[in-house]
């Protein structure tokens, strides 16, 4: 089923009303300061580190340059363009690498020359109204606020720039065969870019193999060359790791979808690099339904020892693991630590109020507005796996 929505622009004096936190997680090398959040995330005159590789870096310059016809037909040879920009033959051959795999290049049949694929440039080029697809695996209405806030921020400034913004709403393409149903909606709906909330491996293999631009709001995998835009949950857990080691936790539980999504995946490796020899770690590999999360959390607790701390994914997942561990008497944080990787401000109404990473949800909307706009105005999406670092909220679990 294809539930679409054509979202159409705001009225002028109409206010977006939605205000939330984002699920996010962490920075990795940069210091987390714990202070008590009210809001959650950082003020708007901080700048969100990014730590891009100097391939990364070399990719941009070359995207931005196709964008802008500077090469309209073919690159120059590999000498010519590692003297242009500075940078080593290896180098520039990965960023070109890179380049092909996103659909802005192909590889030359003979010769040194890189063909540019026709609409590399960007949606609005040829100077005709843009249609950007937002695919979801939930119905509009069923949004959560922080992903509601993104969506409206995004008609709205697609608006502002002669775009239209359409919601498809299609279970399928979340699937773990998700082809039939992404290609009945490819051959459906001409999006000159994708926006796709959350997806895992098999729709994101999907979209590198056709080549349509596509940003990922949310975590790719390692071998998935698609642009997206997340949270760092590698660093949150690797700080979780070492904040839970730090109060004497030897014996730690992850709570995390049995599926492989990036942000999970990340997770975990981020705990297991926290960890290494110095405390045991269980991993708790649930279906997403409280009542498989519950029969874990049970299956845990009868273990001898039990685990003394649980690291969850997913916010509403922590609830269910406090709410779980005191129904079995389990004392948080006297008997077992809990701490959320990410926020929701239902963590903030309990008692005791839940350890978690929080990131401001219209600061994550507005990297993501950016990058959606520089790319239908002519520019090139962002280079592969841009992170934001949230903040840690100390709570009162750990």
């Amino acid at each position: 089923m294809d539930a679409r929505r054509e979202l159409s622009p705001p009225a002028a004096d109409k206010p977006a009303g939605l205000v939330s936190a984002w699920n996010q997680g962490a920075g990795s090398e940069f210091a987390f300061h714990a202070r008590p959040c009210q809001h959650g995330g950082m003020s708007d005159s901080e700048s969100l580190p990014m730590r891009p590789s100097l391939v990364a870096e070399t990719a941009r310059v070359l995207r931005e340059g196709i964008s802008s016809g500077r090469w309209p037909e073919r690159l120059p040879g590999e000498r010519e363009l590692s003297a242009a920009l500075q940078v080593g033959r290896n180098t520039l051959r990965a960023a070109l690498a890179e380049l092909e795999r996103e659909g802005c290049l192909e590889a030359p049949a003979h010769g040194r020359h890189r063909l540019v694929r026709a609409g590399a440039g960007g949606a609005l080029k040829a100077g005709r109204k843009g249609r950007v697809g937002v695919l979801s695996s939930l119905a509009l209405e069923q949004l959560p606020p922080q992903t509601a806030l993104l969506v409206d921020e995004m008609r709205r400034a697609l608006a502002a720039s002669g775009c239209a913004l359409v919601f498809h709403h299609v279970k399928g393409c979340f699937s773990g065969q998700p082809a039939r149903a992404l290609e009945k909606l490819a051959a459906q709906e001409t999006a000159d870019l994708w926006i796709v909330l959350g997806s895992r491996e098999p729709m994101q293999r999907w979209f590198l193999r056709r080549g349509l631009p596509c940003l990922v709001v949310g975590s790719c995998l390692p071998e998935v060359a698609l642009p997206s835009m997340d949270a760092d949950h590698r660093a949150v857990c690797r700080h979780a790791g070492h904040l839970l080691l730090r109060h004497g936790r030897k014996r730690i539980a992850l709570v995390r979808h049995k599926d492989h999504y990036g942000g999970e995946d990340e997770s975990e490796h981020g705990l297991r690099e926290a960890l290494a020899e110095n405390a045991r770690l269980q991993v708790l590999r649930h279906d997403g339904s409280r009542e498989h999360v519950c029969a874990l959390v049970d299956k845990a607790l009868r273990a001898e020892p039990p685990p003394d701390a649980f690291l969850v994914c997913r916010a509403v997942h922590a609830l269910t693991v406090l709410t779980h561990l005191m129904r079995r008497g389990v004392r948080v944080p006297a008997d077992a630590a809990l701490i959320s990787r990410d926020d929701h401000p239902a963590l903030r109404a309990t008692s005791p109020v839940v350890t978690c990473y929080t990131l401001d949800a219209r600061r994550f909307a507005r990297r993501v507005v950016l990058a959606v706009r520089r790319y239908v105005e002519g520019g090139a999406l962002p280079a592969q796996g841009a992170r934001l670092m949230p903040e840690f909220c100390p709570g009162e679990t750990v």
